[in-house]
């Protein structure tokens, strides 16, 4: 296969290929990952999955292989040939979630004997990951990294992979889900590696659970006298496994925008701080509280809307308080107080108006309280 892209990684480093994980299951975001890749919800109203395509793509790297499972049509459909990134992607059928290192595995021909950058697909991590690639690349180049793993600290650490580091950084020893832990290291989802990895990751067996482990093909290559080198998150960085993770990182991303309207808000309305209004979108009667993004299409009228707040495409919301949500496209909502709520696609939800306060979790197609009023409403 070739040797390598039009143009190199970050300030010309080696780094030049990019693996991204896609390919798991979503089984704790149930309902909406019944009928929906998690990688693709959105918070902020982009897609998890777009976050860390745009943090490869600034690293300065191009050739990016997503690594796909049963959700790969839904996959394929949103990001396309890479090109909307200033990537050139394609795509590798993982046929089970076997494990993080067997995706390393099946990717074997694609990464050749490139150094490449692993990035799993449902991790948000503010400020991107152009730093850290070009540490490594100048480790790697030094003769003084073969591996470099981001980490973060957690209070839990037992059910992450840990990782134990001496004075400089390196990496001595990593665990994975320790009953007794001997840091608070958690491994998080961006890892760098050199061509040895593919020997380490040819070398080990599957788990109890199954799984070809990163951390199993990490501690081979300490086994075998390598070096793996660690970077500890300074900022923000979250792994969207569940509700309250995807509603966290929408709070954070939101944080990030700046107010811009550019759809139709009328004189009733009043809106405060980094509201963003997209084209197309209607506001009549309402308060809307940033940081707040309503989407293109989307209808709000009678509303109290934010702070933290998505709203997707398409969506009708009348009459009704929504705070700390995240809400899909093509939703409708009349009535009713919610927070920290997650809305799939196309959901019709009529609530009494007033408190209580709701927090619903809906999968796409749900229907809550008097849907056929909404209908007759929206229809006119």
């Amino acid at each position: 296969m070739a040797a390598g892209p039009a143009r190199a990684g970050a300030l010309g480093s080696d780094v030049v290929k990019a693996l991204v994980l896609s390919g798991g299951a979503g089984t704790r975001l149930r309902p909406l990952t019944h009928t929906s890749a998690k990688q693709l919800i959105p918070v902020a109203n982009r897609p998890v999955l777009f976050y860390a395509l745009d943090a490869v793509a600034a690293a300065g790297i191009v050739e990016t292989a997503i690594v796909v499972g049963d959700t790969e049509q839904e996959i394929r459909a949103a990001v396309g040939d890479g090109s909307e990134f200033g990537l050139k992607v394609s795509y590798l059928r993982q046929e089970a979630p076997l494990g993080l290192a067997h995706a390393v595995r099946i990717a074997r021909d694609f990464l050749a004997d490139d150094p490449f950058v692993m990035y799993l697909g449902d991790n948000v991590l503010a400020g991107g990951i152009t730093a850290l690639v070009e540490e490594f690349a100048g480790a790697h180049a030094a003769g003084d990294a073969d591996a470099m793993i981001l980490l973060t600290r957690v209070p839990d650490p037992r059910q992450f992979g840990v990782a134990v580091l001496d004075g400089d950084g390196r990496v001595v020893g990593l665990e994975e889900k320790p009953a007794h832990p001997q840091s608070d290291l958690a491994l998080a989802g961006v890892y760098l590696f050199g061509p040895a990895v593919h020997d380490a990751v040819a070398a080990i067996s599957p788990s109890a659970r199954g799984e070809l482990e990163i951390t199993d093909a990490l501690q081979r290559l300490l086994d075998d006298g390598r070096t793996v080198r660690s970077h500890v998150v300074a900022g923000y960085w979250k792994d969207t496994g569940r509700v309250e993770d995807l509603l966290d990182a929408n709070r954070t991303m939101l944080d990030l925008q700046r107010a811009q309207v550019r759809g139709a808000v009328d004189d009733a309305s009043q809106l405060t701080g980094a509201v963003v209004v997209d084209a197309g979108a209607v506001v009549r009667g309402s308060r809307l509280v940033g940081p707040l993004v309503v989407g293109a299409g989307t209808t709000v009228v009678g509303c109290e809307l934010g702070p933290y707040a998505s709203v997707g495409e398409g969506c009708e919301l009348q009459d009704t308080a929504v705070a700390d949500t995240i809400v899909l496209a093509g939703t409708r909502v009349r009535g009713g107080r919610l927070r920290g709520s997650l809305l799939g696609r196309e959901v019709r939800v009529e609530l009494p108006a007033g408190d209580p306060q709701y927090r619903l979790v809906l999968g796409d197609h749900s229907s809550v309280g008097c849907h056929d009023a909404v209908d007759r409403d929206a229809d006119g």
